[in-house]
Formats: structure tokens, sequence, C-alpha cells
């Protein structure tokens, strides 16, 4: 099955050092480079080997201004999706795997209304999916 972002130990990152950021960041990009053109970048260290990034996919690296959340609005969007599944404040070091790998999944497939209803999934890939909801009984009380 295609997947975004399929996690494994080679994507959790130990640390946010520049080297594997960066090594993680191309790693992650490679299989997708005819279909992104840009990435935007926040002004911490562990972007500031953003030239290999650069030079092995071929891209345009924007920076985002400092304290400006509102120009990052996909960003946003995304750590407020995310809180669904982690509220704020969870530590992020007691998730499971699983765990993460069920929200990730869970946001990939949900349609989105900027992207005419269609899911991540399938504007990255490609394929048209048929989202169906199980039938469930409802009772209503009065």
């Amino acid at each position: 099955m295609f997947d975004i972002v399929e996690l494994d130990a080679a994507t959790m990152l130990p640390s946010k050092r520049a080297n594997g950021v960066t090594s993680a960041i191309k790693r992650l990009l490679q299989p997708h480079k005819c279909k992104r053109f840009s990435v935007a970048l926040d002004n911490g260290k562990e972007f500031s080997r953003y030239e290999e990034i650069v030079s092995a996919l071929k891209l345009k690296v924007y920076f985002a201004h400092t304290y400006c959340s509102w120009k990052r609005g996909l960003n946003e969007n995304t750590n407020g999706l995310l809180r669904q599944y982690f509220p704020k404040g969870a530590l992020f070091d007691t998730v499971t795997d699983a765990e993460m790998q069920t929200a990730v999944t869970a946001l990939n497939h949900r349609p989105r209304k900027i992207l005419g209803f269609k899911s991540p999934f399938e504007v990255l890939f490609g394929k048209a999916m048929h989202y169906t909801v199980s039938a469930q009984v409802v009772a209503l009380q009065i």
C-alpha cells in the first residue's frame, strides 16, 4: 500500500541535529522528486545544511519569518489536526510508533477542502479513493 509517510526507526530522529534532519529530508522526499517544487523551513539550527537539500533534490527552499505563524498556514493547520490525536501537553516520548502511525495514516487519508475534497494521499499518488463509513446504529433519546 502506498502512503505518504511510513514511520519506522529510520524516520524517527533521535535528535534535531542538522546532519540527521538533512539526511531524513533527502531520503523522504527523493521518491517524490517530480511532485514537489519547494519546501518551507523554520529558522532552527536543524536546517542549517539546507544547501545540501537544494542541490540533492533540485528544489527551492524558503524560510519562515520568525514569530509569523500566519505565514505558515499549512504547518499550523497540520499542528491543529495532530492535536486531535495528541492534546496539547502530551509527551511525545510516551507515544508509541503504532499510535503515531495511526494518526499519520488518518491525516494522509482525510479529505481536505483545499484539495477539492481529495485526501493528500489521492493528490500525491493520483489514486481515486472511495471512502466509506460503516453503517452504525444511532439511538436518539427524546
